[in-house]
């Protein structure tokens, strides 16, 4: 059984640095890192890029890609994730970009539909998810999903 602590811990004892870049979850990655003792050996930077134009602004996420694809979308999972790994060269990098409502879904993109980009060292994925809740939920359930796939990786 894993735990976000032991995941920390881990990525602290093995020195492998760690970026975030989060729009639906609205920095809670951020804030699960930074209240770890000693995080700050590994965890190098968190952007909040919540609307189009942060994403734009701050990790140059196309606006052809957001034309194209919404926000909402794997194009941009994955741009926000080699954009941040541009700017701050980390073992890992983190994007999470979706709709965690209770607000702002439609029928091809529906509350609790979100992209999570991990890079880890030179391979990327990404992942479609479809979860199930409240806005605090889909958040929670974001973040435990992407600390369950940091902990496959490392």
């Amino acid at each position: 059984m894993f735990t976000v602590s032991k995941i920390i811990n881990a990525l602290i004892k093995k020195n492998i640095s760690i970026s975030v870049a989060e729009s639906c979850t609205g920095g809670l990655i951020s804030h699960t890192l930074a209240k770890h003792i000693g995080v700050s050996k590994i965890f190098k930077c968190g952007i909040i890029a919540y609307s189009n134009k942060a994403k734009i602004n701050y990790l140059s996420v196309s606006k052809k890609t957001l034309a194209n694809h919404g926000a909402v979308s794997s194009n941009v999972a994955l741009e926000m994730i080699e954009n941040l790994y541009v700017k701050e060269k980390t073992d890992i990098c983190v994007s999470t970009t979706g709709i965690a409502g209770p607000g702002g879904g439609s029928k091809y993109k529906p509350v609790g539909l979100v992209y999570v980009g991990i890079k880890y060292r030179k391979k990327k994925f990404i992942y479609e998810k479809n979860f199930v809740g409240d806005r605090k939920d889909i958040q929670r359930k974001t973040k435990d999903f992407i600390f369950y796939k940091i902990n496959q990786l490392i």
